[in-house]
């Protein structure tokens, strides 16, 4: 059997940043230690966090009853309202926001003090739309599709701004702007699709087109692994998402001759190497 790996599987930058300041908040900062949601979308991080003393608020309830510590903001960032909650309540703050997802909040602040209509291509309950989201004070919409953008209807004249999730697949988003522009409002497009997701996605679909078996490694609640999942499904009939090395039934492998594997901007390293391992066991 032949392996290949994604050169670009696991964790991003942003994720690697964020994991990082939480470690270093650990050994340096004012305890406790909080992240406002789990800093990461993978259980197995989160976990080993939490062995270490650091603590999840899970909702702007808790938060109000924090008052001392370090909290951090993960790296899908916060609404503004949060964000001045988390200023004034006398804990420490450290922004480990992704510097990519930090540029459409100023793009979406802007919107909202130019009098322009917000529009986000992404998946509404994610965290870091829902953070987007919170820093316009203007009009704001949420397409998860060029279906939904054809639908969007807007005054005529009204300025608009475009932006992306940064973890939005890119073919879908280049749908979404031929809709946006064919409308032709007044608008500015912004592809803030992040370029290691781009390139993450791309990988996938080619790995994914010659192989026989394509294994995608991280989180169910990552959306970015569930992304890959989806394309590589498009392209791989024989695709298997699992979170650890427990997941993966082996019995299936011994029949294909190729395996692909990648990861989601979430995945560890370790994760990785231990499933690529057993499954190079029967390599040949």
């Amino acid at each position: 059997m032949k392996v290949i790996v994604a050169d670009s599987a696991g964790f991003c930058f942003g994720v690697q940043r964020a994991v990082e300041e939480v470690e270093n908040q650990i050994k340096n900062g004012r305890k406790p230690v909080y992240t406002y949601g789990p800093i990461i979308h993978n259980e197995q991080v989160v976990s080993s966090l939490a062995e270490k003393g650091v603590r999840v608020i899970r909702s702007e309830e808790e938060l109000g009853k924090i008052h001392e510590g370090t909290i951090i903001i993960r790296s899908h960032g916060v609404p503004r309202r949060i964000q001045e909650i988390m200023e004034k309540s006398g804990a420490d703050i450290v922004d480990a926001t992704c510097p990519f997802v930090k540029k459409i909040h100023r793009i979406a602040e802007d919107a909202g003090k130019t009098g322009k209509v917000l529009i986000i291509a992404g998946d509404p309950d994610h965290p870091e739309v829902q953070g987007i989201m919170g820093w316009t004070d203007g009009e704001v919409h949420v397409v998860r599709d060029a279906d939904e953008m054809e639908k969007l209807t807007l005054p005529a004249g009204k300025k608009a701004v475009l932006v992306a999730q940064t973890t939005y697949n890119h073919t879908k988003f280049e749908d979404v702007v031929a809709i946006f522009r064919k409308k032709e409002y007044s608008c500015n497009v912004n592809n803030t699709v992040c370029s290691a997701t781009d390139k993450r996605q791309t990988e996938a679909r080619e790995i994914a087109s010659k192989v026989d078996a394509m294994v995608v490694i991280g989180g169910r609640h990552s959306s970015n692994t569930q992304k890959l999942y989806q394309i590589c499904s498009e392209e791989c009939a024989h695709t298997y998402f699992i979170e650890t090395l427990v997941d993966l039934d082996m019995k299936p492998f011994q029949s294909f001759s190729c395996v692909g594997i990648t990861a989601g901007a979430s995945t560890p390293k370790s994760i990785i190497e231990e499933v690529t391992l057993n499954v190079r066991r029967n390599e040949c």
